[in-house]
């Protein structure tokens, strides 16, 4: 398996505190209008329909329902906004591809998405979420030519990575980071995770506080 980044104790623990505060729901917007007063920083989760954000926000923070999981894609038409640390906020974006919503909702969303990525100062990273079984699709390129376009710091995160074998998540890991060295924007290391079972994700709340160090 590639070598992903490594995390101290200090850096998992300050990651275990981040998360174990309250997070709740903050706001939620539809237009450029309606998004909140930026401060802090703001960390975003974007995938494929159905790929798993509301799961993992909520393995995140350790709240059951604090983002609603839908079997239907398309669920999240806003961005959403979660709040409990004064100076992180997490962004669930809509998620692309696949959408039970008329075309023109679609397109709205999408022409949302890429205002905020042009013009959120305070993003610090977007995590962009990969069903581990399929890996990278066609439908993911779009949203990473964007994110790259918009000079916007991003992530590789896989989802239900409990759902293949281990040498079958080893080669698909190798894969992905391989495409991203052809992207300047994106992180080089790709996280595996699964919300279900817990893997993952206290490295990723250590990579989130490690952001926070370095840009508050």
């Amino acid at each position: 398996m590639s070598t992903s980044p490594q995390f101290s104790s200090a850096e998992r623990e300050a990651g275990r505190l981040l998360f174990a505060q309250e997070w709740r729901f903050a706001t939620a917007a539809g237009s450029l209008e309606s998004l909140p007063k930026m401060r802090g920083i703001e960390i975003a989760f974007a995938g494929r329909s159905n790929v798993g954000k509301s799961s993992l926000i909520n393995a995140l923070t350790g709240r059951n329902a604090l983002a609603r999981t839908s079997n239907t894609p398309g669920r999240t038409q806003e961005l959403i906004f979660f709040a409990a640390d004064p100076m992180l906020t997490l962004v669930d974006m809509p998620g692309y591809g696949y959408a039970a919503a008329p075309r023109p909702k679609v397109k709205a969303w999408t022409q949302l998405i890429h205002e905020y990525l042009r013009g959120r100062a305070n993003l610090a990273r977007v995590y962009v979420l990969i069903d581990a079984r399929h890996g990278l699709k066609d439908a993911d390129t779009p949203p990473l030519d964007a994110l790259s376009e918009a000079a916007v710091s991003h992530q590789i995160v896989l989802t239900k990575a409990d759902q293949i074998k281990a040498t079958e998540l080893t080669e698909r890991i190798a894969a992905i980071e391989t495409a991203l060295a052809k992207r300047p924007a994106a992180f080089p290391h790709v996280l595996p995770t699964s919300s279900r079972e817990g893997h993952g994700i206290p490295e990723l709340r250590a990579a989130i506080a490690r952001l926070k160090a370095e840009r508050t």
